[in-house]
């Protein structure tokens, strides 16, 4: 669908980049905006051609600080267009008004390829251990109940973020699911400063031992392959923004591999003072204290 003035923004979803089209006449008045105040995404890319009444912008899925978030069924990449109305002629006012509109492109995570053609007799042992060697992981903010994903990423101080990690074990000996780590940055890279250690430490939930947090793995489990913790709504001290991007790193053992200090779900527990493990014994849990996790042998 072209863009115009009833539909000014139109969006293609292609297969390695989006292709977004502005109809200058963003706000349907008549009064047409200015291409070099519109821009694509966080790190504000700037439109491949102005043409007439359209701009056009051109991005790879993974540039101008584009998001990706995963859930089991899709990958959704989230961007945004931006119109910041800059004063021409008279310098002083200006007659349109800032806008932010979200863009998303949604892809299936799974696809089933079929021939009719093609009959194979025997599939070779090498493409029967790749296949098994796929895992699908996953990580959801959900309701408070559990009961479903939650609608909005939307939080007040107070609250609590309720996270699901799921991974699916199709093809596979049966998987215990672990959340090696999880930090919170005011960025998308997980390297950037400040940031704040969620969890640490090969699964210790380093955030409920501060004194005003409550945060915890919920135990027992519901499944083997999946875990959920709860952790205090928060914000960064002395930083005005709003958005806090929070990235983990999952990972999985055999289930009848007992739990060790590199494979573990930790939490304190502030009415013994003592680091209590999802499953295992107490002792996985004492290098959540002193800062050193391995395994001997």
């Amino acid at each position: 669908q072209a863009a115009s003035p009833l539909h000014p923004v139109t969006v293609q979803c292609q297969e390695a980049q989006m292709v977004v089209t502005v109809h200058r006449d963003l706000f349907g008045t008549g009064r047409l905006v200015r291409a070099a105040d519109l821009a694509l995404g966080p790190d504000a890319c700037q439109a491949v051609s102005a043409v007439e009444n359209t701009v056009t912008f051109v991005a790879g899925l993974h540039e101008c600080g584009s998001s990706l978030q995963m859930t089991p069924d899709s990958l959704i990449y989230k961007t945004s267009l931006s119109y910041k109305p800059t004063p021409t002629g008279n310098l002083v006012i200006v007659r349109t008004s800032p806008a932010v509109v979200p863009i998303e492109c949604h892809y299936p995570r799974r696809n089933n390829v079929s021939s009719n053609a093609i009959r194979p007799t025997w599939v070779p042992f090498r493409s029967t251990l790749s296949s098994e060697e796929k895992l699908v992981f996953s990580l959801r903010l959900m309701s408070d109940d559990w009961s479903a994903e939650r609608l909005s990423n939307g939080f007040q101080l107070g609250e609590s973020l309720h996270f699901q990690a799921d991974v699916s074990s199709e093809n596979h000996v049966p998987l215990r699911l672990f959340v090696d780590e999880c930090v919170a940055t005011l960025t998308p890279d997980k390297n950037s400063l400040p940031r704040y250690a969620l969890i640490d430490l090969s699964g210790c939930l380093v955030d409920g031992r501060s004194d005003e947090a409550t945060s915890a793995f919920l135990s027992p489990r519901p499944r083997q392959e999946t875990l959920q913790f709860v952790v205090d709504v928060f914000k960064f001290a002395k930083d005005d923004r709003n958005l806090i991007y929070i990235t983990c790193h999952l990972k999985v053992s055999p289930v009848d591999q007992p739990p060790n200090s590199l494979n573990k779900a930790c939490s304190f527990n502030k009415a013994s003072s003592l680091w209590v493990p999802v499953e295992g014994t107490g002792d996985i849990c004492s290098c959540c204290e002193t800062g050193h996790c391995t395994v001997q042998g």
